[in-house]
């Protein structure tokens, strides 16, 4: 168990800011290896209820095992952005731990890994929906281009798809090392302690899972979920998703965009929530522990009305 609560990020932090009553029902949305759900669960009370979301069948033989030895526990196999469908009461809390698991880019044969050669699979959800063999090898160039771009803000995105094309017309392309390796040759502008091809991964693996998607529709749906008072805690490692959060946080505080200038009273603005502190990173210290800590961000909102 030490190994898996030492590679969840900002363990203590998320469980600090998400429980608010020790015998709530919790949603843990990114189930992962269970880090964070194994510490509510030890300091929550008998009569609590945590529910774990993931779409990694892997994932879900671990909340499975879980739920065997905890009854307060239970597991669905889905993204998070369904959610609501399986359940029927108000929560608590709701904590996302965006991104892939450190368990994902271990293993070579998922194919997140720009670092261990594999398979080109980078499904969250193995047994669901287009890999990425499939998509480098039949998208065209054009949308090749703005995936890499749009979601991984790669400066080198044209020439990238350029050298996917004319490598895939020779043969498909199989496997992350040989992807690795052609992104790199096509990156002519390496940045110092990064390798040449993590932003494209990045954004191949984002579009693959549909992540952003996922992302933009449960918020809203997580904000109907919670009952007033309940916490939303989200750690994002990528800056689209944490822009994303933040607006959306920001917009619902705010009460929906008003027209400037408009004289209105406290009482006439819908505002359903608020921040609860300021944007918490990783300590010096679990970045050194952990270095894929080193990019998260996490915000945390209570739910007014």
């Amino acid at each position: 168990m030490s190994q898996k609560l030492h590679t969840t990020v900002l363990l203590n932090e998320a469980v600090d800011a998400l429980m608010t009553d020790e015998s709530g029902f919790y949603i843990d949305g990114t189930f992962g290896r269970g880090g964070h759900t194994r510490l509510l669960l030890e300091r929550l009370g008998p009569e609590a209820k945590v529910l774990g979301v993931d779409k990694d069948p892997r994932a879900i033989a671990t909340g499975e095992q879980l739920s065997a030895e905890d009854n307060r526990f239970s597991i669905v196999h889905d993204s998070f952005a369904e959610v609501g469908k399986h359940i029927n009461q108000p929560v608590d809390g709701i904590l996302l731990d965006l991104g892939v698991s450190s368990p994902q880019l271990d293993e070579g044969e998922r194919g997140f890994s720009f670092l261990r050669d594999g398979p080109l699979d980078m499904r969250m959800n193995t047994s669901a929906g287009m890999s990425a063999e499939e998509w480098l090898n039949t998208a065209e160039e054009k949308e090749i281009s703005w995936v890499l771009k749009t979601y991984g803000e790669e400066r080198f995105a044209r020439r990238m798809a350029r050298a996917i094309i004319e490598r895939r017309q020779e043969a498909p392309l199989k496997t992350t090392g040989e992807l690795a390796k052609l992104l790199s040759d096509a990156n002519p502008a390496w940045e110092k302690g990064k390798h040449p091809a993590t932003r494209s991964f990045q954004a191949i693996r984002i579009h693959i899972n549909q992540e952003l998607q996922d992302l933009e529709k449960a918020l809203d749906e997580m904000l109907e979920l919670l009952r007033p008072g309940g916490r939303l805690v989200i750690i994002s490692f990528h800056s689209l998703e944490d822009r994303m959060v933040k607006r959306f946080i920001r917009d619902h505080a705010r009460g929906g965009d008003l027209p400037p200038g408009l004289p209105l009273m406290e009482s006439q603005i819908a505002r359903r929530m608020k921040p609860v502190g300021k944007a918490i990173k990783a300590t010096k210290e679990e970045v050194s522990d952990n270095p894929r800590s080193r990019s998260a961000v996490m915000r945390i909102a209570e739910k007014l009305v």
